[in-house]
């Protein structure tokens, strides 16, 4: 910041009030709410003023702090109290952003992304939207926003919610985009539809008499994460086989019955990396958490978590802390 001074005469970098606040960059702020449901949709909006979806949310207002705008606005448009003080993103809108009309004036905007966290059915059913302005809502398949929204909307969304999943704290975007891509914003993940595996949980080995459609580990590091594969064409999230890797211990951990057959699931504990084989998909370590957030696995997803952490028990490993999701060495490892 320059010297101040109200001296026009002044040589220097001393600049009077005025032409300092002059000088500096004047932007819109705004605040809006990523709000899921227990399968991981997002909530978004209709409005009567434009075609796309929205977030709940909206300009925050002269002295108004971006949080208390958050809550007002939620308040306003869906009708539901509550606190949001967790930021999930800060984007940058730059003043050029297509599709605003040049009357308007925009100068460029500073818009806070805050968790709504997960509703519960009945917070849901507690919504009551305005006589006006909010036509009605839906929860929205993360891969589906780019259709639903405007493309700057879509991305900050999408970036809003891979920090959710990554646990690491606000992002910096600039127009919807990561300053520092995560593993998860590198490859793209969320971007297309997610597998639906629904269908009851069933906890042990498969009975003799079903047919097993598909079989899945759950390959535990040391540290207690697991193995996670991202196709780097459509960024879509897998367990692996369970023979993906060099593992010990293995345990059937339990199975998903739909439509007359069984989806398997191992539970091991891993001793290493092979080199990596196939270059459509990259090795991540994730959190079992992390797994089921980026997997459709319908009501039945919490008992199928329970069934995890309990075999990470029996394998004497640890409970592990939220962080992001990292990249696994193409040439292997052993532990």
């Amino acid at each position: 910041m320059p010297q101040l001074t109200d001296d026009p005469g002044r040589a220097g970098t001393w600049m009077t009030p005025a032409e300092y606040g002059a000088s500096r960059a004047a932007l819109w702020a705004a605040a809006v709410v990523l709000v899921t449901d227990a399968d991981g949709r997002v909530l978004v909006q209709s409005v009567d003023y434009r075609p796309d979806r929205l977030l709940p949310g909206g300009a925050v207002d002269a002295g108004e702090a971006p949080a208390a705008a958050a809550a007002r606005e939620v308040r306003e448009e869906l009708g539901v109290e509550g606190r949001y003080p967790r930021g999930l993103a800060v984007d940058w809108i730059p003043a050029d952003t297509p599709g605003i009309p040049p009357e308007m004036g925009f100068p460029g905007e500073i818009l806070h992304v805050y968790d709504g966290g997960t509703w519960s059915s009945e917070r849901i059913r507690s919504i009551r939207l305005p006589a006006q302005e909010v036509t009605g809502i839906d929860f929205a398949e993360p891969a589906d926003l780019s259709t639903l929204m405007e493309p700057g909307d879509a991305r900050r969304a999408l970036a809003a919610l891979r920090a959710r999943i990554n646990g690491c704290g606000p992002v910096l975007l600039e127009d919807g985009r990561p300053t520092v891509p995560t593993a998860l914003d590198r490859l793209g993940v969320l971007r297309t539809r997610r597998v639906p595996q629904h269908g009851t949980w069933h906890p042990g080995p498969v009975p003799a008499h079903l047919p097993v459609r598909g079989h899945s580990g759950w390959l535990f590091a040391p540290d207690g994460r697991v193995l996670l594969l991202i196709a780097r064409a459509t960024g879509a999230a897998y367990l692996p086989a369970p023979k993906a890797e060099p593992a010990v211990a293995a345990q059937p951990l339990g199975y998903r019955y739909a439509d007359r057959a069984a989806l398997a699931r191992t539970a091991a504990r891993l001793t290493g990396l092979a080199p990596a084989g196939d270059p459509a998909y990259a090795r991540l370590l994730a959190t079992p958490e992390q797994v089921r957030e980026l997997s459709d696995w319908g009501p039945a997803g919490h008992q199928e978590l329970a069934a995890v952490h309990a075999a990470r028990a029996q394998l004497g490993l640890p409970l592990p802390p939220r962080t992001p999701p990292t990249d696994l060495p193409e040439q292997g490892l052993r532990w």
